[in-house]
């Protein structure tokens, strides 16, 4: 095995969060993992949190015990396995955290997202909420050119460059978009690069609202809480015929409840956002039937990392404000209880840092 100087720690041991079961975790000593020959070490240096968290937290999304959760997250190389050799050493690389068999149905359709066998850093396998992770050398990307927190970024964007595939927006199409979080505004972005024609994005935060305008949002709605019908009136009055795509970038039934009626004949919703797992949406089917709508969602991201920095690195999406809180590692309660606070955007775990 390669190594820095000094790296990894003498005594064998970190910091990371660590599951035994839903909704129970703690900050502990565990070991360092060491690398197998096709891997890495990495000092974590960030790793975004995210909704997947807080579902995760509940036992949704599939997760395995013990689990360390955190699946977008960059680090340091500073520990190579035998067949890696030394050119990754040193550097600073984002992280492509799903890696598939490549030989099950799925894989052999080109849908490595669906493997039957998928590991996913986060979710199933240790993740980046730790000081130290193991990782796959061929799912490194580097980021040296990066800030940090720019490149922490890549693996949402990646997800959201895979929506976008799966969307097919054509050229000129009306867009509705609910939701002016993370992925919101990353969705903000992009839309505004790859055809819509015009873009309304609708949110419950004027903060947030201000971030999607600043991103190129032709037009914001605040649904006020205390009032959502009269957003969702404006909605209508502002495209009475509907819109050509609605997409809900939010997981909340009530916004999934008012996308059909708010999308044209012939339109597309589109389910983006990550709703618990036992919400029930109530669609009419005759509603679909009789006026060809379709339904599309998208899930995790596939052949999009590469895509994802460079978009970054273009400015095509735009970092700036995204992050607007830092947690360190044994303040992970409160990060993610950050998830839910209508005054953050998106919040990363910072594990060196300083309580």
């Amino acid at each position: 095995m390669n190594t820095l100087p000094s790296e990894p720690p003498s005594n064998g041991s970190m910091r990371a969060v660590v599951y035994d079961r839903p909704g129970a975790f703690a900050v502990c000593q565990v070991p360092v993992p060491q690398p197998g020959p096709d891997e890495v070490l990495l000092r974590v240096l960030a790793a975004g949190v995210c909704g997947t968290d807080r579902h995760l937290h509940d036992g949704e999304f599939g997760p395995s015990y013990p689990l360390t959760p955190g699946h977008e997250f960059v680090g340091e190389v500073v520990a190579a396995g035998s067949s890696v050799g030394e050119a990754l050493l040193g550097h600073r690389v984002a992280v492509d955290n799903t890696a598939s068999c490549g030989r099950c149905v799925e894989c052999r359709r080109a849908r490595p997202a669906f493997c039957q066998h998928l590991v996913a850093q986060g979710v199933n396998a240790p993740g980046g909420f730790a000081e130290y992770v193991v990782t796959s050398a061929d799912r490194c990307f580097c980021v040296d050119d990066l800030d940090v927190e720019v490149a922490v970024l890549a693996e949402p964007v990646a997800c959201v460059v895979r929506g976008l595939d799966v969307l097919q927006l054509e050229a000129g199409a009306s867009v509705l978009l609910f939701g002016s979080g993370p992925t919101g505004l990353i969705l903000t972005s992009l839309l505004r690069h790859c055809g819509a024609g015009y873009l309304t994005v609708a949110a419950r935060t004027q903060s947030k609202l201000d971030l999607a305008s600043a991103r190129g949002a032709d037009h914001t709605v605040l649904i006020d809480r205390a009032d959502p019908d009269a957003g969702y009136a404006e909605l209508a009055a502002r495209a009475p015929l509907g819109y050509d795509v609605v997409i809900d970038a939010t997981g909340a039934l009530e916004v999934l409840q008012r996308s059909i009626p708010l999308t044209r004949t012939g339109g597309t919703v589109f389910v983006y956002g990550m709703a618990a797992e036992a919400a029930l949406w109530q669609v009419q089917p005759y509603e679909v039937f009789r006026r060809e709508l379709t339904i599309k969602g998208s899930f995790a991201q596939q052949f999009t990392f590469d895509r994802a920095l460079d978009a970054l690195r273009s400015g095509r999406v735009d970092a700036d404000g995204l992050i607007t809180h830092r947690f360190a590692l044994q303040n992970y309660a409160s990060a993610l209880a950050a998830v839910s606070d209508s005054s953050v955007v998106k919040s990363l775990i910072l594990p060196w840092a300083n309580a």
